[in-house]
């Protein structure tokens, strides 16, 4: 409908008026990641105890892949739903 589609744009354009031209975006990510480690503490010491484990290896073979996978799965997840709760 064309009348929807007007309203959202004109929705957009005045929640953009709010912010000033001068003003840059706030990445709010680095926060909420610190926040959530700690939530996320038991893949933060698998991968760590990994990190060193692996760093005698002359081989360069082994790797902490799956624990660094886990771990930033876990600060993504406690992370997405407050990062994007405010995204329009």
């Amino acid at each position: 409908r064309p009348g929807d589609s007007l309203g959202r744009v004109a929705a957009q354009r005045s929640a953009e008026a709010k912010m000033s031209d001068d003003e840059d975006p706030v990445d709010h990510r680095p926060d909420l990641e610190e926040a959530c480690k700690p939530k996320c503490q038991k893949f933060i010491d698998a991968y760590e105890a990994c990190a060193t484990r692996i760093e005698k290896d002359a081989t360069g073979e082994a790797h902490c892949t799956g624990q660094y996978f886990d771990m930033w799965g876990c600060v993504d997840h406690c992370v997405a739903p407050k990062l994007f709760k405010d995204t329009k």
